[in-house]
């Protein structure tokens, strides 16, 4: 080959493997800064029911029981709760790294707790079936986030 072919193959190698380079720069930046937590479709505003605990009900939370290191913990849910490894969500999964920045959501709806599943990569998971939209849980349910396993309790 002449040389200024061999020049011009080596341009483009170079620019390859910058663009390469820039790629992987960019989406470890975006993991970085985490994955915004989707915007809920438009709804027709309700009155909001009272709190759980002016009807006499006992307020939901989620117990931790694995991993083993973190069981134990317990976290409240007044209103609606985000689980995942960011610093802003109120279950804070950091220890868990198949947990995304915004994992998933809990929120009580007249009375009845439900979990949804906010795009993460790992999926979100009630008694072993993955979630695709909001479902109602009941006391005793499993939610599994990542490897981190979570008891519904009231």
């Amino acid at each position: 080959m002449s040389e200024p072919v061999l020049t011009f193959l080596k341009f483009c190698l170079l620019a390859v493997l910058y663009l390469f380079l820039a790629r992987v720069v960019w989406i470890v930046a975006r993991e970085m800064r985490g994955t915004p937590a989707p915007v809920p479709a438009p709804v027709a505003p309700e009155p909001a029911p009272p709190p759980a605990r002016a009807r006499g009900r006992k307020q939901w939370r989620l117990v931790l029981l694995e991993p083993a290191a973190e069981a134990g913990a317990t976290f409240p849910i007044d209103g609606e709760v985000t689980l995942g490894r960011g610093g802003g969500c109120n279950v804070p999964l950091a220890f868990d790294t198949f947990v995304s920045q915004v994992h998933a959501r809990a929120f009580d709806r007249d009375g009845n707790l439900w979990v949804e599943d906010l795009g993460s990569r790992n999926g979100t998971f009630v008694d072993g079936e993955q979630v695709h939209e909001a479902v109602r849980v009941a006391k005793g349910a499993r939610l599994q986030i990542g490897e981190t396993v979570l008891e519904v309790d009231r």
